[in-house]
């Protein structure tokens, strides 16, 4: 990517992009801000966490992390004060619309808890496959070489998929990873989730990898690594807006103009009989006029046409 202008205008414009786990991030989140928007924010410009929104009753967190590879982390716990019972974090490389598959969830669970029941703090699934459901029914395929104790599922193009470490381990331990593209800091996207985290959270968040609607992203936001993976095409522009309706001050320039242009028209043409008969009679008297003041003049001396001359001599 260094060896792109930084300044041309081509690297700028907004491009479709698909499949979209292979868009990269664009850098902001606002994708997987927008199901919790509603909740408090706090801005924490000066710690590593620079923005953290939390529901609430602060029992579901949500940190951005701006300059950490670790760009997301999100957490759930019994109470505001208790620590977290699982945790989810997403790198730099994660489309914020993969994030928003978990958000979105989140603030569904929250909307719908009680005191004595909140489904974000549920139990997971003793079956890996539920968490994993939405790749399998989509055709993601399970990889025969993935090692002992672990389960790997890959999407029908190499280029995505998830492992479950199925071996024994602490509860803050991560034993699920989907992830995406090839490895590298700069290309491999990776959603990480502790051992308690409610299947139905990590369902969801894969159900957001299947998802086939491409994201929009501007080109220089494409690592040249992943370019020939991805489909690429320039968003359409605008679709005509709906015709506004006419304000009063339209209405009375159309009136003017077309009282102008009646007023053109009838200094051109007559408009009554009386006017015909007047319009024949002067052309009827300029053709006359015109007729006799382009007949040649008589001779000096000459007689006029059919006259009898009568000699001097005889008179």
């Amino acid at each position: 990517m260094s060896t792109r202008n930084a300044y041309d205008p081509y690297l700028y414009q907004d491009v479709w992009v698909s499949p979209m786990y292979l868009a990269g991030s664009n850098g902001t989140g606002d994708a997987g801000f927008a199901p919790i928007a509603h909740w408090p924010h706090h801005n924490l410009d000066d710690g590593p966490c620079q923005l953290l929104v939390t529901s609430p009753d602060q029992r579901i967190r949500i940190g951005w992390f701006g300059d950490d590879f670790e760009l997301w982390k999100i957490t759930a716990a019994e109470d505001p004060v208790s620590a977290p019972r699982w945790t989810a974090t997403f790198n730099h490389v994660t489309p914020a619309e993969i994030v928003a598959g978990l958000t979105t969830t989140l603030a569904h669970d929250y909307s719908e808890a009680t005191d004595s029941n909140a489904r974000f703090l549920t139990n997971p699934s003793l079956y890996w496959a539920d968490a994993v459901r939405p790749l399998t029914d989509a055709g993601w395929i399970r990889d025969g070489g993935a090692e002992r104790g672990t389960v790997e599922i890959i999407a029908p193009d190499g280029q995505a998929g998830v492992l479950i470490d199925n071996r024994l381990s602490d509860w803050d331990d991560e034993t699920i990873t989907l992830w995406a593209g090839p490895p590298g800091w700069g290309t491999r996207a990776e959603a990480a989730f502790t051992a308690r985290t409610p299947s139905h959270l990590i369902a969801a968040t894969a159900a957001a990898m299947t998802d086939v609607a491409p994201v929009i992203r501007e080109r220089h936001q494409i690592d040249r690594k992943v370019e020939h993976l991805v489909t690429i095409t320039p968003v359409s522009p605008a679709a005509p807006q709906t015709p506004r309706a006419p304000t009063p001050l339209d209405v009375h320039r159309t009136a003017v103009a077309q009282a102008a242009d009646r007023a053109a028209r009838a200094a051109r043409a007559p408009q009554t009989a009386a006017d015909l008969r007047a319009m024949a009679a002067r052309s009827r008297t300029a053709t006359s006029t015109q007729m006799r003041s382009s007949s040649p003049a008589p001779a000096l001396g000459a007689r006029p046409l059919g006259s009898t001359a009568v000699p001097r001599h005889n008179r």
